[in-house]
């Protein structure tokens, strides 16, 4: 049997090229909303980001998504996204590789 493709995706903070499945995206939809998408199906322009605390405080701390997005975003969408960064990974550390 065919080993599966594994989908790649490059972690904007990083700059690495990490399995899909490891994580979180990040859009801007038509309408000019930034959002998380947990389904990775929301209509917009993603950017992807490890799902790792320290790489989403990074992320806050460099104001990264401002940049890739060319808006200006506020404090309180970095600190939701570290929040659920930090939950995905102690969900990946109770279950493993379930979502």
């Amino acid at each position: 049997m065919k080993p599966r493709k594994i989908p790649m995706r490059k972690d904007i903070v990083t700059g690495e090229m990490v399995p899909k499945k490891e994580l979180v995206r990040i859009v801007r939809t038509p309408e000019g909303n930034v959002i998380l998408d947990p389904s990775n199906r929301a209509n917009g322009r993603g950017a992807y980001i490890s799902l790792s605390v320290d790489v989403a405080e990074t992320a806050k701390k460099k104001r990264i998504f401002d940049k890739v997005f060319e808006t200006k975003l506020e404090e309180q969408f970095y600190d939701e996204l570290i929040a659920y960064v930090d939950h995905q990974a102690a969900r990946k550390e109770l279950f493993g590789d379930a979502k």
